[in-house]
């Protein structure tokens, strides 16, 4: 069952653009590590010093690794090192996966791939 992560981390707004820039190495670290999908930090272009997180992970094993391993921990001191303000992240169980538009190129919000009970 694939997780995702999602979430906010707010900076002073001038610390926002250094503290992007230099977590590079981070996040590349993260994507190379195994069950890592997707790993995402980009600017809320609404908010001054507003960061969202977004991360997909192909099993709570490949997170839990994560969470313990080096990239993380240096992540997080980076993070630290830029003066948080507030953060909220959370993680989500994914059970079902498909696209939003059909075949047909019609977006849906119904999970129309999946079976009906």
């Amino acid at each position: 069952m694939a997780i995702v992560v999602a979430g906010t981390i707010d900076v002073a707004p001038e610390r926002r653009e250094p503290t992007l820039r230099d977590a590079v190495p981070y996040i590349a670290a993260a994507l190379a590590e195994p069950g890592c999908i997707e790993y995402a930090w980009t600017a809320d272009l609404s908010r001054p010093g507003r960061i969202r997180v977004f991360e997909e992970w192909t099993s709570e094993a490949d997170l839990a690794a994560h969470l313990c391993g080096q990239p993380y921990f240096s992540m997080r001191d980076h993070l630290g090192a830029a003066g948080i303000v507030a953060a909220m992240t959370q993680k989500y169980r994914v059970d079902h996966i498909e696209p939003v538009y059909d075949p047909e190129g019609r977006p849906r919000a119904d999970f129309f791939t999946a079976k009906k009970s």
